[in-house]
């Protein structure tokens, strides 16, 4: 079974910060959301993945081969982008008839039982229960649980089971016969291939996909999302901030603090993500992501996403204040 992770988006609803590193890199919770995604595979059993890179893909390659060189992994470009569809169908030369498939979208981390989704003895597909399923693919079913039919982002669905991102393909090669016949006869939905076609296609020739629920997903799309992702495995998983000694510092749990920072006369927390090798000084953090080798000093940030590399000096009153008072600095 090889793993297929599409991860050759530009990310331009997470610029700036995409304009130097691809979207899968970017750090949530203490790791790059791809990390989040590559370890929770290998936790499963797998070992052989298949990365479709695009935009900045060096760097993708770049961190997977040192962060993880233990399993097998192979890149290809997808130069133009046109589509998921598209993308899996380029890893067709390394599928072999038999070889079943996982698919993982590279900017979503899952909230799922991996080693009970490969267990399952059919096709499954990963849903979720939503209040509007009109920007999603979206699958119809049967009373057993068996899929009838997939439609991507329909303007009247008949079904509120969102597909989110996670497929488990037994028949590989059916799935790539699929793509080929989606990609020949150049038929796209919103302009682009839709895997979500290609599945249909497989179903209408005979293929038994089913369902199967994911508890929770996290889209990291936009700075939003990001840090509500960030916020919430931040409570699953942060570590004990016991083991923190700063100088005249305190934190507030949840956070994830990398090795080697210096901080300060500060308030950090609650969920908040530094890098490594990031200096804060007099600065009250909050509910933020901080990139590596940054520094702060007299910043006061919630909802705040700041990159590697990066400075913020903010500024530093001093007041005298008289009584009956109020000042508001917005």
């Amino acid at each position: 079974m090889k793993v297929i992770i599409p991860v050759a988006g530009i990310g331009s609803k997470l610029r700036p910060h995409t304009h130097t590193q691809p979207k899968a890199l970017v750090p949530v919770a203490g790791k790059p959301i791809l990390s989040h995604i590559v370890d929770n595979l290998i936790e499963a059993g797998m070992t052989e993945f298949i990365f479709i890179v695009g935009y900045l893909g060096d760097k993708v390659e770049a961190y997977i081969r040192s962060t993880h060189p233990s399993i097998k992994s192979t890149f290809i470009i997808q130069e133009p982008r046109e589509g998921t569809g598209q993308a899996v169908w380029l890893a067709k030369e390394h599928v072999g008839p038999n070889e079943e498939l996982v698919i993982a979208l590279g900017d979503t981390i899952f909230d799922v039982n991996l080693r009970e989704v490969l267990q399952l003895p059919t096709s499954a597909l990963g849903v979720k229960r939503v209040d509007d399923p009109r920007n999603f693919g979206v699958a119809e079913v049967d009373e057993d649980g068996f899929i009838t039919h997939l439609i991507e982002k329909p303007a009247i669905p008949k079904s509120n089971l969102a597909l989110v991102g996670l497929y488990k393909i037994r028949e590989g090669q059916a799935l790539m016969d699929a793509l080929e016949e989606i990609i020949s006869r150049n038929h796209r939905s919103y302009n682009e291939f839709q895997l979500t076609d290609a599945i249909d296609i497989m179903i209408r020739k005979g293929s038994r996909i089913r369902t199967f629920p994911v508890e929770n997903w996290y889209d990291c799309g936009n700075k939003e999302s990001l840090l509500e992702t960030n916020a919430v495995l931040l409570q699953k998983y942060a570590q004990p901030t016991d083991r923190h000694d700063f100088q005249n510092t305190i934190i507030i749990p949840p956070v994830s603090i990398a090795p080697n920072c210096k901080i300060s006369n500060s308030i950090i927390g609650p969920q908040v993500s530094i890098g490594e090798n990031t200096i804060v000084n007099y600065s009250i953090l909050s509910d933020s992501i901080i990139g590596s080798y940054s520094q702060l000093e007299n910043a006061v940030l919630h909802q705040s996403v700041i990159g590697s590399d990066a400075s913020l000096h903010g500024l530093s009153q001093s007041l005298n204040l008289g009584d009956n008072t109020e000042i508001d600095f917005g």
